[in-house]
């Protein structure tokens, strides 16, 4: 079986009985001259309409691009063997080109149908335009026979034969339905989030204790505030905004060159000598600690600044509500033991 020409059968069938009108006006002549003929001449909706019930039938199957669009049997016949699809074995699904003078050449045919059924030396196909006015099964022997179009065998470039197992290989491989995206996993999401977000900063102050309204809190508190920024960031990718919102600048340690020199000469204490200078040009030295502090605090600050698109969701209304319990001064602690924070609301 041809895989085109059971499409091509499957609609035929549907149409079987039709009837043209008394003044020769068919359904398919009509639709070939407002869809396929390119001047919509109007000779097409009573002319004789065997090969355009078939390119009808075709255009209903989606496969016109395998059994062409014509009107002229001699020139669909001829397009098949252009094609490198047509042949003198009759098989069903083909499309089956006949002369009532009995030439076998391309240039005599009158006629043309499908093939639904081979018995040996007779056809069974179904046709329009025949007897007169219908669309009828008719049972043939092929001594009237030019040769048979197989659609199956013709090539349309980029597409499979449609019906076929690679055609539902290649629609399989090309169909992606847009919500079968997987989740994003752990990894994807910690990768993305910005490093503030990831790293629970302490703010030193000067003297080197440890002022973080969270000290003591924080082995309580891990687990959920491991769980409730992983949920935060997991809404946060699923936003546009939050997706496309730039990573803060890492804290860098900053190099101490030519251009940190001081404008003006000072006296050098005792023990240092200028190939000391020199030599300590090219090394790396830490900010002192109140400046990674203050570096800290900022990146800090940024990270509650950008989620502040968030204040609305319910996923995070209670952040809030424990940050403003957990950071209140217990009776221990001095109201100013800890430097001020602005958190975005």
């Amino acid at each position: 079986m041809d895989a085109v020409g059971q499409k091509l059968l499957d609609v035929a069938k549907t149409q079987l009985g039709y009837t043209e009108k008394s003044n020769g006006y068919t359904k398919f002549g009509d639709w070939f001259a407002k869809n396929v003929d390119e001047q919509h001449d109007s000779y097409f909706v009573t002319a004789p309409w065997c090969d355009m019930f078939i390119t009808w039938a075709a255009d209903k199957a989606g496969v016109q691009d395998w059994v062409g669009q014509f009107a002229s049997t001699p020139d669909h016949a001829a397009w098949f063997q252009k094609q490198h699809a047509w042949g003198t074995k009759p098989e069903p699904g083909a499309l089956v080109f006949y002369s009532w003078s009995g030439s076998k050449s391309i240039t005599d045919i009158n006629h043309v149908g499908l093939v639904e059924r081979v018995d040996g030396s007779t056809l069974h196909t179904i046709e329009g335009n025949t007897d007169g006015v219908h669309l009828m099964r008719k049972t043939r022997d092929t001594s009237d026979v030019v040769g048979y179009g197989y659609p199956a065998k013709v090539k349309v470039a980029g597409h499979e034969v449609p019906g076929t197992a690679a055609a539902a290989g290649t629609a399989a491989q090309q169909y992606t339905p847009k919500h079968s995206a997987p989740a994003p996993s752990a990894e994807t999401i910690l990768r993305d989030t910005p490093p503030a977000a990831r790293t629970a900063t302490k703010t030193p102050s000067a003297a080197g204790h440890d002022h973080n309204p969270f000290a003591g809190h924080e082995a309580a508190l891990s687990g959920l505030m491991a769980v409730l920024l992983c949920g935060s960031l997991a809404l946060a990718v699923g936003k546009t905004t939050a997706a496309k919102m730039p990573a803060p600048p890492a804290v860098r340690v900053r190099k101490r060159g030519r251009h940190h020199r001081t404008a003006l000469p000072v006296a050098l204490p005792v023990e240092v000598t200028a190939a000391d200078l020199d030599a300590a040009e090219a090394s790396t030295i830490m900010m002192p600690a109140l400046t990674l502090a203050a570096a800290a605090e900022a990146e800090d600050r940024a990270f509650w600044g950008k989620i502040a698109d968030f204040k609305d969701d319910d996923e995070l209304a209670f952040w809030s509500d424990l940050h403003a319990a957990v950071g209140q001064p217990t009776k221990t602690e001095s109201p100013v033991s800890s430097p001020a924070r602005s958190y975005a609301d």
